[in-house]
């Protein structure tokens, strides 16, 4: 069974780094998703529709710029970790109000959290759909407009509050 370190968000795997500036500090804690800020060296927290780009990292972080622990946030033009590249395990934020079991597939939430993806609906009718014009697209990896970005490795409660959870990256 994988355990989640103590202030370290990178459990198992070896992710690529990529050094980046921060734009925002505004919910930039280790283990966030982030997403490409005003130009493609800075960063910012990845929202719910955002495509992101990685993991905020930390114990990769350059010594002036590293949070004092994981639960520390970083300030404003700091140059931070990302992580990316898939295939590693990484201590993540589920957001506030979900619950997932292990397995479930997770979408990116507010503030860089993530939540459980959910099926696929298309609802029925009359009309035909001939074309991904017709109904746009339906792509493997994604929930609707959200990219699947992890799996569940555990199953957490965070129904009373956002709750720190281990996943598999799949960005």
């Amino acid at each position: 069974m994988v355990t989640k370190p103590n202030n370290k968000i990178v459990v198992q795997g070896e992710p690529l780094v990529e050094e980046c500036k921060v734009e925002s500090a505004t919910n930039m804690y280790p283990g966030r998703l982030v997403k490409k800020g005003s130009s493609d060296s800075q960063i910012v927290v990845c929202g719910a529709t955002d495509m992101p780009v990685g993991w905020l990292g930390y114990e990769q972080a350059a010594g002036p710029y590293k949070p004092s622990d994981v639960d520390t946030a970083y300030s404003a033009n700091d140059f931070a970790p990302v992580l990316y590249g898939g295939k590693f395990v990484i201590v993540g934020r589920l957001a506030s109000g979900e619950v997932v079991n292990k397995g479930d597939l997770l979408v990116p939430a507010a503030n860089g959290e993530l939540k459980k993806a959910e099926t696929l609906q298309i609802a029925s009718g009359a009309t035909s759909v001939t074309s991904t014009a017709a109904n746009g697209d339906i792509i493997t990896g994604h929930y609707g407009d959200a990219p699947i970005v992890a799996k569940a490795l555990e199953s957490v409660d965070a129904s009373g509050g956002a709750q720190d959870i281990l996943v598999l990256s799949l960005i």
